[in-house]
C-alpha cells in the first residue's frame, strides 16, 4: 500500500499545549484577590490525577501565587487599585471596582487595572472629567468608595 493512503495516528497532528499566558506588569491583587489565587491552587493541587490540562493551570497559579503583590488600600481622594468608582460615560452611570487581572470580571462590575477604562479613571478625583476613547472629558467620575 502507498504510503500516501496509510493513515497516521491523530497523536501526530495534535497542535502544541502552550502554557497560559501570564499578564505582563507586576501581579497586584486585593486581599480577596490572593485568597482567589490560593483557593485556586489548593483544589488544583487537592486532585489526585492531573490531565495536562489541570497540570498547566496548576503551574499558572502556582506562579501568580508566588508572584502576587497585595496592593495597599487606596487613597481616598483619587482613584487607585481597589477603589470602588461610580462614573457617568455616554450617559449612562455606571459603577466599577478596580481589580487585579485574575479577579477581573467586566459582566460584575470587576475590572482589571490595566484594562483601557481603569487606566483612564486611575489618578482622577471626584468631579473630575477624564479622556476615554478618544474623547475629551469622555467620563465624569462621580464618587470614589473602597
Amino acid at each position: 500500500m502507498s504510503v500516501a493512503f496509510r493513515r497516521e495516528s491523530d497523536e501526530e497532528h495534535k497542535e502544541p499545549r502552550f502554557e497560559l499566558p501570564i499578564p505582563p506588569g507586576p501581579n497586584l491583587v486585593r486581599p480577596s484577590g490572593l485568597a482567589l489565587i490560593e483557593e485556586k491552587v489548593a483544589s488544583l493541587e487537592a486532585v489526585a490525577t492531573r490531565d495536562e490540562e489541570q497540570a498547566r493551570a496548576l503551574r499558572y497559579w502556582r506562579t501568580r501565587l508566588a508572584t502576587a503583590q497585595v496592593a495597599p488600600a487606596p487613597p481616598a481622594d483619587e482613584v487607585a487599585f481597589g477603589s470602588v468608582v461610580r462614573f457617568r460615560l455616554a450617559g449612562a452611570e455606571r459603577s466599577v471596582t478596580i481589580v487585579g487581572d485574575d479577579e477581573a470580571d467586566p459582566a460584575a462590575g470587576l475590572i482589571a487595572y490595566s484594562a483601557p477604562l481603569a487606566r483612564a479613571l486611575i489618578g482622577a478625583g471626584e468631579g473630575e472629567s477624564v479622556a476615554f476613547n478618544g474623547r475629551e472629558d469622555a467620563v465624569e467620575i462621580l464618587s470614589i468608595g473602597h
